[in-house]
């Protein structure tokens, strides 16, 4: 009996720590064009900024718990003749990975959302 626990132990305790780590990684993923939709949905609206679509970003990394995520905001200066808005989201996996950040290395989870403006036609 002790010699199928030394033997099967190892491998079930593998599987159980890979599914959790690919889960927080989905997870992450998730976060991240949630996170990408919502900046963009922010920077669309006149009157707003690059700095309030960041803000609306990375509150909602925070919840996730992303660490050292960047949060890119194209164009910088969002004025009344910018037709498109996008929001780049770029997280470190090696930071954000619990059990396999040696595996994941300086890989990098990437979405990006990008919207049309809404103007107020003259």
């Amino acid at each position: 009996m002790s010699v199928e626990v030394a033997l099967s132990l190892p491998v079930l305790l593998l599987v159980m720590f890979a599914c959790v780590e690919f889960g927080r990684l989905n997870m992450l993923r998730i976060t991240a064009e949630n996170a990408c939709y919502e900046g963009a949905r922010r920077a669309a609206v006149p009157g707003s900024t690059s700095d309030e679509a960041e803000s609306v970003a990375q509150s909602i990394l925070n919840v996730a718990s992303a660490r050292n995520a960047t949060i890119t905001v194209t164009p910088a200066a969002i004025n009344d003749s910018t037709r498109e808005v996008t929001v780049l989201v770029e997280i470190p996996l090696a930071a954000n990975a619990w059990v396999t950040p040696k595996f994941t290395g300086t890989k990098t989870l990437a979405r990006s959302c990008t919207l049309s403006r809404e103007r107020f036609m003259p």
